[in-house]
């Protein structure tokens, strides 16, 4: 029997987290729901989240807070749901650790396939075989989901580490950005997605972000990954 995944519903307003409740449970998902930070914390401490559908304004500690508390434990997948839908909300969000960025006028049957969306991403390692990419500075543990620098664990966000195994894995083939939406998004985004996670992958992986040795950009294409494997 297949086991259910859970969904966190992080939202001061009842109303919306209701709705999205009763459409995530048609859709054979668990659901837990917090209406502040510090609820949503507690929750995260008694149970197991898969996924967390979280509020960016909220009275007190902000989902934007929030999220980056969460990320200095945890890589559970993380979705923005906003009123606010302007670009440099989207790059703030995603930069700090989100894996997606919805805008509250996106229909709830979006909303729910953007969720599936982000745990197919993440789940799908589950089933690969234990391999290693190695680069020298760099490893990629495909099995343990884990890349580390110089022997040190890097904490990535699920969708950050898929995408630098995708580049990984096609060492010098150029990945337009039209291609990293589609495979990455669905197709829903825009650029701003795009180059928000491949800033952060730099940061945490480039030994100078500003002169990357290992994801290089391919100018008005996208980009390459110039690792040599050993």
């Amino acid at each position: 029997m297949k086991m259910k995944r859970t969904v966190l519903i992080v939202d001061d307003d009842q109303d919306i987290v209701e709705l999205m409740r009763d459409y995530l449970e048609d859709e054979q998902f668990e659901v837990l729901e917090a209406y502040n930070a510090e609820h949503a914390m507690e929750t995260l401490k008694r149970s197991q989240a898969d996924c967390i559908l979280l509020d960016v304004m909220m009275p007190g500690q902000s989902g934007l807070e929030l999220c980056r508390h969460i990320r200095k434990t945890q890589d559970t997948p993380i979705l923005f749901l906003s009123a606010r839908g302007e670009d440099m909300d989207k790059i703030r969000g995603l930069s700090l650790g989100g894996d997606d960025y919805i805008v509250k006028s996106a229909s709830p049957e979006e909303v729910v396939a953007r969720i599936k969306a982000v745990l197919r991403r993440y789940g799908k390692h589950e089933k690969d075989v234990r391999l290693e990419l190695d680069f020298g500075r760099l490893v990629l543990d495909i099995m343990a989901h884990e890349a580390r620098i110089d022997g040190v664990p890097v904490q990535m966000t699920p969708k950050e580490f898929d995408i630098l195994c995708l580049f990984a894995e096609y060492p010098r083939q150029v990945f337009t950005y039209e291609q990293l939406l589609q495979r990455f998004w669905e197709g829903i985004g825009d650029k701003h997605s795009v180059t928000v996670h491949m800033g952060r992958i730099r940061e945490k992986i480039e030994e100078d972000p500003r002169k990357p040795a290992y994801i290089v950009n391919v100018w008005g294409v996208g980009y390459r990954f110039e690792g040599v494997r050993r």
